[in-house]
């Protein structure tokens, strides 16, 4: 009977070993296949890569084309073997992470647990599939099975002397279990629990150490989360107030233009098709400008490509300047130039940056604004309040505004947006400021 207890507890133990070797096994082949992945980039020779997995692994590598042929093998002549496009772990790949199958190898003639994944590679997909054998797994486990049936034979034996003192022992093992169990419900973090009491104890323990890990990590990835929701929550209305600033321009000029026609009747007609050609200016900037509704967004993520045309920057700049004075018709924006500038960018983003320059050095300053424009470079020059050290460091933060000022009610997107477009251009934004004493805000184009 105790012969046969054992046997019985032994072969459910064996069966048990076997599911968690196996999938230390495929652990393993998972790691090994991503790091062989790296090399693979930069080997020209992937035989000379097969025989090194197999001298220092001992494991078998292959590695196949998207079109199913083997392009390296580390334990047969590659050139003889057959396409495996069709193999059930191929197929598998392309639907999950890893690709697994236990099957007999009939070029080997063995039993092997395969792993393959898929990876990028010269415009197209590689496999790389690793193999362990079984046989090394079932030798292992069968030494370890028949030790634990005797030791298991042995404890039969003994049990009637040491039941007492063995329940006790469980049962303190448990309790310490069951404690652990009950901080996990309180989410304590960073628990950890060891038992040498058994083989048993000491896996249920280390895997239960290993479930407080994932856990905590869990833990730690939805405080993280919670916290990135919630800042974006906070950012919702800094966002719609980032874009109502850069709306308001365009609609004021369309507004001031509209309301001129609707108050002067008998306006010049010559006048009257300029003031038109304003507003459908700006309702087609307007246009465009919804059509980079994201466009803080899409610079950050580099997904913004640039509508290069010609223009000449002096007329651009000229442009801007009576438009903006739409909004600033007391204050004075002077132009200098000592030669016309043409050059490729794009019209409307560029436009964004240098009207954004402007507008900021008109607000903070209550003096003239002085635009510079020369062959390597457009200066925009104000005398106004000025920026300190620390802050020009980070002015062109996303969402940052410049501290101690009375008048911005905007939420600091603006320069972010000039920063993002500068770099787009492969262009050059240099700021120079010093309190109370004034800001000047370069484009520097060489």
């Amino acid at each position: 009977m105790l012969i046969l207890l054992s046997i019985i507890v032994g072969a459910i133990t064996y069966s048990w070993l076997k599911d968690i070797y196996i999938s230390q096994i495929e652990q393993s082949l998972k790691d090994n296949i991503n790091l062989i992945a790296r090399e693979v980039i930069t080997q020209t020779n992937l035989d000379k890569l097969a025989l090194y997995v197999k001298k220092t692994t001992k494991t078998r590598l292959t590695i196949i084309n998207e079109n199913g042929l083997v392009l390296a093998e580390s334990h047969k002549d590659k050139t003889t073997m057959d396409n495996h496009r069709y193999r059930k772990e191929i197929l598998e790949s392309k639907k999950k992470e890893f690709g697994q199958i236990i099957r007999h190898s009939d070029t080997l003639n063995k039993d092997l647990i395969y792993l393959v994944k898929r990876f990028p590679f010269n415009n197209g997909f590689i496999y790389i599939r690793m193999a362990k054998e079984l046989q090394e797994v079932n030798e292992i486990l069968y030494s370890l099975a028949l030790r634990i049936g005797i030791v298991l034979l042995v404890f039969f034996v003994l049990m009637f002397y040491m039941a007492y003192k063995a329940s006790l022992n469980i049962e303190q093992e448990i309790k310490k279990i069951m404690r652990f169990l009950l901080g996990l419900t309180k989410k304590k973090s960073n628990l950890f629990i060891s038992s040498n009491f058994s083989y048993e104890f000491f896996e249920i323990t280390r895997l239960l150490s290993k479930v407080s890990r994932i856990l905590a990590k869990q833990h730690k990835q939805q405080a993280k989360y919670a916290s990135k929701l919630k800042k974006s929550n906070v950012q919702k209305d800094d966002i719609i107030s980032a874009i109502s600033h850069e709306f308001k321009n365009p609609i004021a000029v369309i507004n001031g233009y509209s309301q001129t026609l609707l108050d002067e009747k008998d306006i010049n007609e010559n006048i009257r098709e300029k003031f038109l050609k304003k507003i459908y200016n700006n309702g087609e900037k307007l246009s465009l400008l919804i059509d980079k509704l994201r466009l803080s967004i899409r610079l950050d993520e580099k997904k913004l490509s640039l509508n290069l045309v010609s223009l000449n920057l002096n007329t651009l700049v000229e442009h801007i300047v009576e438009d903006i004075m739409q909004n600033f018709k007391y204050r004075n924006i002077t132009i200098k130039a000592k030669e016309t500038i043409n050059m490729k960018a794009d019209h409307i983003l560029l436009e964004v940056a240098i009207s954004n320059l402007i507008e900021n050095a008109l607000k903070y300053s209550e003096d003239d604004v002085e635009v510079y424009i020369t062959k390597n470079s457009i200066d925009i020059k104000d005398s106004g309040i000025g920026i300190s050290e620390y802050e020009v460091a980070k002015i062109t933060q996303k969402f940052y505004r410049v501290s101690n000022n009375t008048w911005n009610n905007s939420l600091g997107l603006g320069l972010s947006i000039v920063s993002n477009i500068i770099k787009l251009h492969h262009f050059k934004l240099d700021i120079k400021s010093q309190k109370q004493h004034g800001s000047t805000f370069s484009i520097r184009f060489d």
